[in-house]
């Protein structure tokens, strides 16, 4: 155990760094923040019908490349799947329907 000396002293460096960085936590944040809410709506759009990159780009009128970059993201931790082609572009679907 640390004696009340130690505990008080790294107490209070922790608190300089949260103060010294506020601005970065912050905009990290935020930008976690967006990141589920792009998810949220990604997952909305192909909660009844797979769809493509595009179709899901101008559901939730985001540009394709983020749409694309969110699918491989949700695709990697289980969260959506690949179930076809459509032409040439894959279809997505979320995994707890597949």
């Amino acid at each position: 155990m640390k004696n009340p000396a130690e505990a008080r002293t790294r107490s209070e460096i922790l608190k300089q760094l949260r103060e010294a960085h506020s601005t970065t936590v912050e905009r990290t944040q935020a930008l976690l923040r967006e990141q589920k809410q792009t998810h949220r709506e990604i997952c909305q759009a192909i909660r009844d019908d797979p769809k493509t990159v595009p179709e899901v780009a101008a559901a939730t009128c985001k540009p394709a490349h983020e749409v694309l970059w969110h699918l491989a993201a949700l695709k990697k931790y289980g969260i959506v799947v690949e179930t076809g082609m459509s032409g040439d572009y894959v279809l997505y679907k979320l995994a707890k329907e597949a």
